[in-house]
């Protein structure tokens, strides 16, 4: 028989705010985490304890009004507190298990917070700046359109099509098998490497307006056509700060880690434990 998770309660909490009536509002000085809002055969909930009940809800519940939310909360943990009692001190070991892994990550998030909290500075934006930006050129830019079809003899035939006059777009909406053939074989804007070797070539050898011959690519036949060329400036440390503040705290964490790690005293003790035993829960019954 499948045993309830922690999180199995969600539906049932669900179910209880549709129903639930307005209870009236406690009266109390000065409430903290650690008020006591109701006791179950003595056992105490706290409002710390709904507080970080209310962290776990699924989004939908939380524009919930306040106090259908609060009766909601409070009575999920009253009915888990229920529950929990009918064991009495037999804690599952699965659940003992469980309680140290979230413990563990809890502890550990904590801590991330805190390095997190004074990371992103700007003598560290900086830095993670000039790291990738301080020898930076201005990048090449082509923005072309092409036609792809099946065989050379195809592109040939568009090339000659071509030159007697008729509009690359047409001929791209008419022939070519890409997606980019409801745009007039338009592929916008893109930089080196982005394209396939031999496309990227056949563009880069072009003029601005000039349409190439038959290129091959593993994709078929090409027929393309430059459109555009420009020169993208090295971005500012402004226009890229999102950019680089995620990378900054990484960084951080990272750095923190390392140096935790490499203090510790880290043995890995039997190394000749079966990878697949981590599937098995029948483990978790002994």
């Amino acid at each position: 028989m499948q045993k309830p998770t922690r999180n199995a309660f969600t539906s049932l909490s669900a179910a209880i705010f549709m129903i639930c009536a307005a209870a009236p509002a406690m009266t109390q000085d000065t409430p903290d985490a650690d008020s006591v809002i109701a006791t179950v055969n003595g056992t105490e909930i706290t409002l710390g304890q709904m507080i970080m009940a209310r962290t776990t809800l699924p989004e939908q519940y939380l524009s919930l009004p306040d106090d259908v939310l609060f009766n909601g909360i409070l009575d999920q943990l009253i009915q888990q507190t229920v529950l929990a009692q009918t064991l009495g001190d037999q804690m599952p070991r699965r659940v003992t298990i469980s309680l140290e892994n979230e413990r563990r990550a809890l502890l550990a998030a904590a801590v991330v917070d805190g390095i997190l909290a004074g990371a992103v500075t700007d003598e560290a934006l900086r830095k993670a700046y000039d790291e990738l930006y301080a020898t930076a050129e201005p990048t090449r830019e082509w923005n072309a359109s092409h036609i792809l079809v099946e065989t050379e003899e195809a592109a040939t035939a568009l090339t000659e099509r071509l030159a007697t006059g008729e509009e690359f777009e047409a001929l791209a909406r008419e022939a070519s098998s890409d997606s980019s053939a409801a745009s007039g074989g338009m592929l916008g804007w893109f930089e080196s490497g982005m394209m396939v070797p031999d496309f990227e070539a056949a563009v880069i050898a072009l003029e601005v307006g000039e349409v190439s011959a038959p290129v091959q690519t593993q994709f078929g036949w090409h027929v393309v056509k430059l459109n555009e060329t420009r020169e993208r400036e090295v971005p500012t440390l402004e226009q890229v700060t999102d950019e680089l503040r995620p990378q900054v705290e990484r960084a951080a964490v990272q750095a923190q880690l390392d140096e935790l790690t490499g203090a510790a005293t880290v043995e890995r003790l039997d190394e000749s434990v079966d990878p697949a035993l981590i599937k098995n829960l029948d483990l978790l019954e002994n």
